[in-house]
C-alpha cells in the first residue's frame, strides 16, 4: 500500500487537528515536517516536500489549507515526481492575503493524478465557488463538505475518518485509472 503523506499549512496541525490524529493512527502515514510554518518560505517548502516524495515516491499527498497550495505548486513545478494521487483539502486563497500572498498565484493547471478538493461552502480562507474552480482546472474530484468552515479543529475537525475513507477511493481509482475527470460528491457530517 501506498504512502500517505500529509502536509500541514500555515502554523502547522498540531493535535487536535485532523492531520495530526490521521498521522497518529495510520502506521502507513507520516506528518510532512515542513520548516517555519509560521513564517513559511514557498520554494523551501518545495524543496523539502519534494525530498520526501523522493524518498517515499509513488505516496498519496493530503494537504490541508496552504498544505494543499503547496502540493498544487509543486505538482506544478516538477510533474515528473512520482505520486499517486492528492487529496486537497480546504485550500487558501493566497490573493489578497498578508501571511500567504507570496505562494500566489494559485498554479490552475491539470495535475495529472487522480485528485479530490474538498472544500466547504463557508470556509473564511477561500469562498465555494473558487475551491470548485480550481478542482475544474486540476482536473479533481469535487467533495462538498456543506458547512464545515476550514474543516480544521476551530470547525469541529479533530478524527476525521472520512478523510481517510477518500484516501481508499483514491488509492482505487488511482489504480484503474492514472487521470481521472470531475465530479462533485457529498459526505454526510
Amino acid at each position: 500500500m501506498s504512502k500517505t503523506l500529509i502536509v500541514p499549512g500555515l502554523d502547522g496541525s498540531v493535535a487536535p487537528h485532523w492531520q495530526h490524529w490521521w498521522a497518529a493512527t495510520d502506521p502507513k502515514a507520516l506528518m510532512v515536517d515542513l520548516s517555519n510554518p509560521a513564517r513559511p518560505v514557498p520554494r523551501l517548502w518545495e524543496v523539502e516536500l519534494a525530498s520526501i516524495l523522493l524518498l517515499h515516491p509513488d505516496s498519496i499527498l493530503v494537504g490541508h489549507s496552504l498544505g494543499a497550495v503547496l502540493i498544487a505548486r509543486l505538482l506544478a513545478k516538477a510533474p515528473h515526481l512520482r505520486v499517486c494521487g492528492a487529496i486537497l483539502v480546504a485550500p487558501a486563497e493566497t490573493q489578497g492575503n498578508d501571511r500567504i500572498g507570496h505562494f500566489g498565484p494559485i498554479p490552475e493547471a491539470t495535475l495529472r493524478i487522480p485528485s479530490i478538493v474538498v472544500a466547504s461552502r463557508n470556509d473564511p480562507w477561500m469562498g465555494f465557488e473558487r475551491a470548485s474552480a480550481l478542482a475544474r482546472a486540476w482536473g479533481s474530484d469535487l467533495v462538498d463538505l456543506g458547512q464545515a468552515g476550514h474543516i480544521n479543529v476551530a470547525s469541529g475537525y479533530g478524527p476525521w475518518p472520512q478523510g481517510k475513507a477518500l484516501r481508499d477511493d483514491l488509492l482505487t481509482a488511482s489504480a484503474a485509472a492514472p487521470v481521472r475527470g470531475r465530479s462533485e460528491r457529498r459526505i454526510a457530517l
